[in-house]
């Protein structure tokens, strides 16, 4: 009945991997399951412990850099968080300037600022942005979108 540890060590570790998503709880994961039926087989504990090191070491030196290498060229680079933000269109919700507004942007409220954007003669183009005007944004700057007009 030890095989069955085993068995839940892999799974606790399987879930453990997916809030890392690096690949390393996933090699550990497959040493369980070399553990698990190492046990099934009716081998000794200390046979099951070799068993689930040599597998998770082989795992970790041998697949997991090819995975990863083989992960991060099927996978393109996806933006998250506050860099998925940039080049998005907003709706002004208040007066923006170059210091300070408000823009709807994927439903959500947020602080905005007009971006620098000189024209030929060193003044900004848009002085500010009325409320419902679009908006599309820039940079992210801590807590604050920075957009220019559309």
């Amino acid at each position: 009945m030890i095989w069955l540890w085993w068995i839940g060590a892999a799974l606790v570790l399987g879930v453990i991997e997916t809030a890392t998503a690096d690949l390393t709880f996933l090699m550990l994961a497959g040493g369980a399951l070399g553990g698990a039926l190492a046990a099934a087989l009716g081998a000794q504990v200390w046979v099951q412990a070799i068993v689930f090191a040599v597998v998770a070491a082989l795992l970790l030196l041998a697949v997991r850099p090819w995975a990863k290498r083989h992960l991060a060229a099927t996978t393109p680079q996806m933006r998250t968080n506050a860099e998925a933000r940039i080049g998005r269109s907003a709706t002004a919700l208040t007066v923006i300037d170059a210091r300070d507004g408000r823009i709807n942007l994927d439903g959500e409220e947020w602080s905005a600022r007009l971006a620098d954007t000189p024209d030929a003669y060193g003044s900004n183009t848009a002085a500010h942005v009325d409320p419902g005007a679009g908006v599309r944004v820039v940079a992210i700057d801590g807590a604050v979108a920075v957009v220019v007009p559309q």
